[in-house]
């Protein structure tokens, strides 16, 4: 992998992936750009101890622009983008309309691939792979900040998420703060093992392991099944079968065998509707499963953090072909989640789906 940085004439960060040696990413972005302004600020819920982002600026961020003004795209003639290079394997950039800045921690965009009409389920292994990196160099050097207390790198795909790029691309979020879903994780773990002296993460994957019905995919290294309690319609837990703390620390095994097990679980998602393979630049857009992807990693500097089990969780807000699981009273208002499809039900769906 050859690693390039850059800089954008706002003065944000790019950095290029590439698998070639001997790329050239020297092309410099030539836009007139003002410098970042940013009204970024962290408040915190007194009666729920939650952190909010404040950031009105973001209300200007770009929004469904047409392919041909995409700005994850290459910089073409007459046609700027945020990539200044003709072309990219893998782009990772300071998002110049941030919910996070300065003290109140960090946003990255991460371009998986230059071609706009592709998803992450497109990729080969090998393109695969490089993201992986990605992920794994930008969590090392995001951790190192003094202000960051957690990395969370995460993709959003789908109009019914509320993406507003299409290109293929996710988000790499640096909060100063341990965020609210990791802390119950870790009071959980921190009573597990309080009570019975074992790893909670540990026990639950060995459950899902000996139970076998929600198995989806079991391999070498990686273990992905659909939880007991899932919350979403269709949701996978992706973890290696080594418990690690974050991605920098997954050993050389598990990162070699990942690019398959994950690209075979986005293409059984984006086959559990009906919707063919979801693959290729002819494949029908509107029909790809909408999902979220989202890696949890150790918080920095947390006691015993080699506790804590990295993992992928995978979902999608679409229950069935044409309806959508919406948020509504119960889920919004008390937090309290209402599953229509058995999680039995969903892993029997997505092992019937698997690549032939």
């Amino acid at each position: 992998m050859k690693k390039t940085t850059t800089r954008l004439s706002d003065g944000r960060q790019l950095i290029y992936y590439d698998s070639r040696d001997d790329a050239d990413r020297t092309a410099p972005d030539r836009r007139p750009l003002p410098p970042v302004a940013t009204s970024s600020e962290i408040r915190r819920d007194p009666l729920l101890g939650d952190h909010v982002a404040i950031a009105s600026h973001r209300q200007d961020r770009t929004y469904l622009p047409p392919a041909d003004a995409c700005p994850l795209c290459p910089t073409r003639e007459g046609r700027p983008s945020e990539i200044p290079a003709d072309g990219y394997d893998v782009a990772v950039f300071e998002n110049r309309f941030p919910s996070l800045a300065g003290d109140s921690g960090r946003c990255e965009v991460v371009c998986f691939t230059s071609d706009h009409d592709a998803s992450f389920a497109d990729l080969t292994e090998d393109q695969a792979a490089l993201v992986l990196a990605a992920w794994t160099d930008r969590t090392a050097a995001l951790q190192q900040l003094p202000e960051v207390a957690q990395v969370f790198c995460f993709e959003n795909r789908g109009a019914e998420i509320g993406v507003t790029l299409g290109h293929p691309h996710g988000q790499i979020y640096a909060y100063p703060f341990t965020t609210p879903r990791t802390a119950r994780m870790l009071a959980s773990l921190a009573a597990h093992r309080e009570a019975t002296g074992a790893n909670l993460f540990d026990e639950t994957v060995a459950r899902e392991r000996a139970d076998g019905v929600r198995i989806v995919l079991d391999t070498d290294h990686w273990t992905a099944f659909v939880p007991y309690a899932a919350h979403w319609p269709y949701e996978v837990h992706l973890y290696p079968r080594r418990r690690v703390p974050d991605l920098t620390a997954l050993d050389d095994a598990a990162r070699a065998e990942f690019p398959r097990v994950y690209l075979e679980l986005l293409r059984r998602f984006d086959r559990i509707f009906g919707a063919g393979d979801g693959q290729g630049p002819d494949a029908d857009t509107a029909a790809r499963t909408p999902y979220i992807a989202a890696w949890h990693q150790a918080p920095v500097g947390i006691p015993d953090r080699d506790a804590f089990a990295l993992h992928l969780e995978l979902f999608t807000i679409r229950r069935t072909a044409g309806k959508l699981k919406f948020l509504a009273g119960s889920e919004s208002g008390m937090n309290v989640f209402i599953n229509d499809v058995p999680p039995e039900a969903a892993a029997q769906r997505l092992r019937e789906v698997a690549t032939k």
